[in-house]
Parts: structure tokens; C-alpha cells; sequence
């Protein structure tokens, strides 16, 4: 994954990553490229998502919607939030996760859905 990121806080319903503004992220005008935040978004996604499914149930992401608010011209924070679920019943999940520059602005929004589903016994 070009962005690297580095995970800073994990426990369930709750994810925190970071990466750096680097050269290989950035886009022709100087600011963290939008692919490059949507990864980071999919990245904290996964990490909350993996934290939070119950054990006996699986995860998988099954659509995005992202807003760039604002050009990201630091390294960035993501914190990606996912609610409670009910166990035992596959299911739609939202997991929110926002993007903050240097300066705590909110650059980058996105919710992704995940699809939970029981693990079929083997």
C-alpha cells in the first residue's frame, strides 16, 4: 500500500491510522491525492471492522461514498468509527470514518459499508 500508513489506536468500534505526506501521495498541485486518502479510509475501515465483528462472523466491504472537503496538504489522522452489531445475523454495517489534517481540520469523509455475514461452519 503506497500511502503507509501506521495504525495508532485499535479497539472495537474504534480505529485511529496515520500517514505521512510524502512525494509518492501527493498530486500535481502539491496536496495529498485523493486515492491516496480514500486508501487511508479503507485501511481504518477494515482495521475497525476486523475489531468489532464478532467472532463466528465475517466482513466485507461492499460500497463507499466519500466527500473531499478540503485539500489535504498535511500528513493525515483518520479515525474510523463502527457502531454496535447484532450477532448471529448478517447484516449492513456503516462504518464512518473521517480524515483530519495537521491543523484538526476534517479534509475527507467517508462512510463504507460492510456486509457481515455468520461464517458457515466447516
Amino acid at each position: 500500500m503506497s500511502v503507509r500508513p501506521v495504525m495508532d489506536e485499535l479497539e472495537p468500534g474504534r480505529a485511529v491510522a496515520r500517514m505521512k505526506k510524502r512525494r509518492r501521495v501527493q498530486n500535481h498541485i502539491g496536496t495529498v491525492h485523493a486515492i491516496a486518502c480514500a486508501n487511508l479510509c479503507e485501511f481504518v475501515a477494515g482495521l475497525v471492522a476486523e475489531a468489532t465483528t464478532p467472532v463466528g462472523m465475517r466482513w466485507i466491504p461492499k460500497g463507499m461514498s466519500i466527500d473531499y472537503l478540503a485539500k489535504a496538504g498535511t500528513s493525515l489522522r483518520a479515525v474510523g468509527q463502527m457502531p454496535e452489531i447484532s450477532r448471529d445475523e448478517s447484516q449492513d454495517v456503516v462504518v464512518s470514518v473521517d480524515v483530519f489534517d495537521r491543523d484538526g481540520a476534517v479534509v475527507v469523509h467517508a462512510d463504507i459499508t460492510m456486509y457481515l455475514s455468520v461464517r458457515r461452519a466447516k
